[in-house]
């Protein structure tokens, strides 16, 4: 097998995991790759590299429209303050890539992890021991 076939074969079960996960769990993937995306931007930082902090804030704007695009305003009437959330967040790390601002990428993903913090006690109350929906 070679490293191409091996990559093809990972991306293929990544995709299959996501497909076949709940929707518990693929908010809170979600929400643990956005906050990878933030740490790796904020290593890129460290290191002074742009082109690495670019990439990696622009793949977390692109999960939190991903997010946000998700909610269904009909089905909660907090869901206009959910959206108006994730506006801010698209609006901080959009303003924290463009002036390559590290302070605000910072406020922003602490911000962020908290909201997957709170996503995922969710996602564990709504999940039973088993691990599926009670």
């Amino acid at each position: 097998m070679t490293t191409t076939d091996a990559a093809m074969m990972r991306r293929r079960y990544l995709a299959d995991a996501i497909e076949t996960a709940a929707p518990a769990v693929r908010l809170t993937m979600l929400y643990d790759a956005l906050e990878l995306d933030l740490c790796r931007a904020d290593a890129a930082f460290e290191a002074g590299d742009m082109k690495g902090i670019n990439d990696n804030l622009v793949h977390a704007q692109e999960i939190i429209l991903t997010l946000r695009d998700t909610i269904k305003p009909e089905l909660w009437d907090g869901a206009p303050r959910l959206i108006a959330l994730h506006n801010y967040f698209l609006m901080e790390l959009l303003g924290a890539n463009i002036d390559k601002d590290r302070q605000r990428a910072s406020a922003a993903a602490a911000l962020i992890g908290r909201v997957g913090d709170a996503w995922r006690a969710a996602a564990d109350i709504v999940s039973g021991p088993e691990g599926t929906a009670s």
